[in-house]
């Protein structure tokens, strides 16, 4: 069996005992698995390309590595713990853009279908950024999450000319960090709350990842398949 195989039912393994524990009240187990979740699929994108002939990319394992950080960080309560895993998870968006856009996203942004992306998570941040803004403002934490949200959207917006795997990964971490958002402003608390933040954010990350991973060698500007719809609030 390919290490790649072997390190990405790692990761599965260790997700399901992270929500496990999440279901359960966290304990060590969280404090175990969480910080393993991030360098497993970095594991699996450097074993896939190695097994292909070609080079890691390293935008991409640099986006894991500050996600790495951002798990660590937010495993600590505080505000700015909670600061600090924005930054750190800002780098990882920031990672993710530069390598989409790299590979010709904003000229495929421009084009239709794809082009209803950017103007739908631009509606939904917008709207989004609204409704929590008074409970942001309480905790003082208004603008930061605006600029963390602006460079979510333009991430989500890019990944959906990677094909719809990516695409699907990006709006599912964007729900992800929408329901912590949620939260942290006071506004909405659905049940078994922490097991979704996780599970989408998860299942979010891996389909980056298998997509990335998977994805053709498509030269730039070449048209792409189109990624499904913005995911609502």
């Amino acid at each position: 069996m390919p290490r790649s195989r072997l390190v990405l039912i790692a990761f599965l393994v260790v997700t399901a005992a992270n929500l496990l524990a999440v279901g359960t009240g966290g304990g060590l187990a969280f404090l175990l698995t969480k910080p393993l979740l991030m360098p497993l699929l970095a594991g699996y994108l450097w074993w896939a390309a190695t097994e292909r002939a070609a080079r890691p990319d390293r935008l991409m394992l640099t986006a894991l590595a500050f996600a790495t950080g951002g798990d660590v960080a937010l495993m600590i309560d505080g505000t700015g713990w909670f600061l600090a895993g924005m930054a750190c998870f800002l780098g990882t968006h920031l990672c993710y853009l530069a390598a989409f856009t790299r590979h010709g996203a904003a000229t495929a942004l421009r084009r239709a279908p794809l082009v209803a992306v950017p103007l739908g998570y631009a509606v939904l941040t917008v709207v989004a950024l609204t409704w929590m803004w008074a409970g942001l403002t309480d905790v003082g934490l208004a603008v930061p999450v605006a600029v963390y949200a602006l460079a979510l959207a333009a991430m989500a917006s890019t990944a959906a000319t990677r094909g719809w795997r990516v695409g699907l990964g990006a709006a599912l971490f964007l729900g992800s960090d929408l329901l912590i958002a949620a939260g942290v402003a006071g506004v909405a608390q659905l049940p078994g709350e922490p097991v979704l933040v996780m599970a989408s954010y998860s299942v979010g990350q891996a389909l980056i990842v298998l997509g990335w991973a998977t994805r053709t060698s498509t030269p730039p500007g070449t048209p792409v398949t189109p990624a499904v719809a913005p995911a609502a609030p």
